[in-house]
């Protein structure tokens, strides 16, 4: 099989990102696809199938060691918090560059720092606090390359630590800490007093002196702080660390306790975690109209020991020696899904809606029994994790509400060799090198606008279609996405509850976390914020952030880049000023288009032109036939009509001020007594119907399906760096769908 035979010949993004992402030295399909599977032929079936990927560090790692590259196949890792000494602090900055070098991303959790302020018996005589240190990891993170990209970072603090407040306004100085995701551990303790309007005392006391730092704030006023932050910056998300705690296979064993989380949040992991991703595309598993349920269950067990042999064979693998030895006491995987999205729509369930969340909901519990199930027979055949208690992963609130009665004698009687097993992560370039929405995320826009120049050296813009969408406009002949039935919903328009609805509903069934950002759309009300996140901690997420469209950080420019931008677009709004109200002169070579109609006052024809370049309409004339309508009225309206077509309005605005007319009575009687009327209810309505039926035919001749034209498309707000398309925004990762760039993968 080639590439191209896999991905679509079609799809040039899709193969350009496996070339240059996890293609090495030129192999072919075929050897990359033995070399990532390493003989296990139920994987290279799976793979082949597109069904299931392993994680973009295991697709470009694996068997790399034998050629003496120094590689990790972990995605990420959480670091052993730094002690409140300086001596910690730094060699947490060596350990952080370190597993850098090795390919990894790590998360580093400050809560044990002082606070600014707290005395110290040295020349300072007072900490500078734990947040200062956040530039030096920051520093760190923007220093060491891997491989053409830079290292994800998640920096975090608890609610409990008097820095709370400082540590939330970092990412309101776009100067400061560019280089990493922040998040704040959220306690029950915490939110219901953000609930309840009650006060909240943060207390600190250093080991070495004994002395303790106390701060009492208003909880709410805080948190309306934190919500105004992340609508106007995107940042720092919340999480919800009791949930965290309480819902795992371990939460019953007294001395286990998680450090932090990674750079997406979907691995709350133990200082020295680590944990190795793979993801099954839910989409493959959807034949006629019927989700394979038999099959999926199937594919589940054969990708939790794909990814035990991938943990096997990466154990001497990491960069420091606390990695090694916590992912051989615990045996972390992380297995999750993709093309969630996609999957509903095949299946005709509108994302969020109360048929797709009982159906995920299902579908989320097969998906966790048939995980523990097949970690209980690899414990069967090669032993428990070596921390592992039966008693108390049988006593597990997540293990009791997850699991059939098959499922826990098999534990109770073999263990268990996994203590954690799923999670779901963003997959924003697994995803977009498929053609498929990442991880749980709605469809974030049914299209994308691309941008070519043409001969004469002009901008033009034309949409390119989600996949999906795609492939169901042209099963049916549809030419706008206006035409899609109601189950189509995307990112821009979906209501934050029922994203956090589906978000909630699987986080019942993962024992890890999910990554998740809820996209909003410009003009989302910032008062909502703190409604979506206490909706989330009550709805039982373990973490989420938001990003909004238009927020004053991209996320992905520096603070020059920044201002160079504001720049541009000033100079774009004066030169669009200056446009406006200009009306382009035609040619004499446009193409024309006729159509007869039947009114309620006799025949009309309509005469439209069109660009030959663009398909665009540019002019219009209406001559009544033989028999009554006014002619000078149809002169009139045809002239405006052709006004408004040059002066840059798009066909369909023109068409809905047309269709907005009421019913004309003599159209109505013709209708119901001869039958012969065209569409509509009067004379504009039927032009407006006319116009728009001749400007698809110029699509499909000029433009083909997906090209319309740059009036009706959805304007670029997060542009990519590299192709200025729209950026989505995913699990704390930026993704480009039109060229495959990445924040991070």
């Amino acid at each position: 099989m080639e590439i191209e035979d896999w991905l679509g010949r079609d799809n040039q993004l899709g193969i350009d990102i496996w070339q240059k992402k996890y293609c090495h030295s030129g192999e072919s399909f075929d050897m990359w696809l033995d070399r990532i599977s390493e003989g296990n032929k139920d994987i290279r079936r799976m793979v082949a199938e597109k069904k299931f990927l392993f994680g973009g560090r295991i697709l470009a790692n694996r068997g790399l060691h034998k050629t003496g590259i120094k590689v990790t196949y972990s995605n990420c890792y959480v670091l052993t918090p730094p002690e409140d000494s300086i001596e910690s602090i730094f060699e947490t900055a060596g350990k952080l560059a370190r597993t850098f070098s090795y390919g990894g991303g790590a998360g580093i959790d400050l809560s044990k720092l002082a606070p600014r302020g707290a005395k110290i018996n040295n020349t300072a005589s007072e900490t500078s606090g734990s947040v200062s240190f956040t530039d030096l990891y920051s520093m760190v993170t923007g220093l060491i390359g891997q491989r053409g990209r830079r290292g994800a970072l998640m920096l975090s603090i608890s609610c409990e630590h008097p820095d709370m407040e400082e540590f939330m306004g970092v990412k309101t100085d776009l100067e400061r800490v560019t280089k990493a995701n922040m998040s704040i551990r959220m306690t029950d303790e915490f939110m219901r007093a953000v609930r309840d309007h009650s006060g909240y005392v943060q207390k600190f006391t250093r080991p070495e002196t004994g002395g303790t730092v106390a701060k009492e704030i208003d909880a709410n006023a805080f948190f309306k702080k934190l919500c105004s932050a992340n609508w106007d910056y995107g940042e720092p998300g919340c999480l919800f660390w009791d949930r965290i705690s309480d819902w795992n296979l371990l939460s019953e064993f007294p001395d286990y306790s998680y450090a932090g989380t990674n750079p997406c949040a979907e691995e709350p992991l133990p200082a020295g975690g680590s944990c190795l991703l793979g993801s099954i595309n839910l989409a493959a598993f959807v034949k006629e109209g019927l989700f394979m349920e038999d099959e999926f269950r199937d594919a589940v067990g054969i990708c939790v020991r794909g990814l035990n042999e991938v943990l096997d064979e990466g154990l001497p693998l990491h960069p420091l020696q606390e990695q090694k030895e916590s992912v051989r006491d615990w045996r972390q995987i992380g297995l999750g899904i993709m093309g969630l999205a996609d999957m509903l729509i095949r299946l005709r369930l509108r994302y969020g809606s109360e048929e797709a969340v009982e159906f995920c909901d299902r579908l989320a519990f097969i998906m966790a029994d048939a995980a523990i199930r097949e970690s209980a027979l690899m414990a069967s055949e090669d032993g428990m994790f070596p921390k592992c208690v039966i008693e108390q992963v049988l006593s597990s609130p997540y293990f009791m509400e997850n699991t059939t009665q098959e499922t826990r004698d098999l534990v109770a009687m073999y263990g268990i060799r996994n203590s954690q097993l799923l999670t779901i992560a963003p997959t924003g370039t697994l995803s977009t090198m498929l053609g498929i929405s990442g991880g749980i995320e709605p469809i974030f826009a049914n299209y994308y606008e691309r941008r070519t120049v043409s001969l004469s050296n002009k901008d033009e813009y034309y949409k390119v279609y989600t996949p999906v969408v795609k492939e169901f406009m042209e099963e049916r002949g549809y030419l706008d996405d206006s035409e899609l039935p109601d189950y189509f919903t995307n990112a821009q328009v979906l209501d934050y509850r029922q994203r956090i609805e589906m978000q909630a509903t699987w986080q019942k069934h993962i024992d890890a976390s999910i990554s998740s950002t809820v996209n909003l759309h410009t003009d989302f009300p910032e008062s909502d914020i703190e409604g979506l996140y206490l909706y989330a901690w009550e709805k039982g997420c373990k973490g989420v952030t938001v990003f909004r469209d238009g927020c004053k950080r991209d996320s992905i420019l520096t603070p020059k880049e920044t201002e160079e931008k504001k720049k541009k677009e000033m100079e774009e709004e004066e030169a669009e000023k200056k446009r406006r109200g200009s009306v382009l002169e035609v040619g004499d070579n446009v193409v024309g288009k006729k159509r007869k109609l039947m009114t309620g006052c006799g025949s009309l024809h309509c005469t439209a032109f069109f660009d030959p370049e663009t398909g665009e309409l540019v002019e219009a004339y209406l001559n009544k036939g033989s028999t009554g309508g006014c002619n000078n009225f149809m002169i009139g309206l045809s002239r405006m009509i052709s006004l408004a077509a040059r002066s840059g309005c798009d066909v369909y605005s023109i068409v809905d001020q047309l269709k907005s007319c009421g019913s004309c009575p003599s159209y109505t009687v013709r209708t119901f007594t001869k039958h012969d009327t065209s569409k509509g209810s009067c004379c504009p309505m039927a032009v407006g119907y006319a116009l728009l039926d001749m400007w698809k035919e110029m699509q499909i001749e000029v433009n083909g399906i997906e090209n319309i034209p740059p009036e009706s498309a959805r304007k670029v707000i997060n542009p990519c760096p590299k192709c200025g398309s729209e950026l989505e925004f995913q699990g704390g990762c930026n993704v480009c769908k039109a060229c495959g760039w990445t924040k991070c993968d």
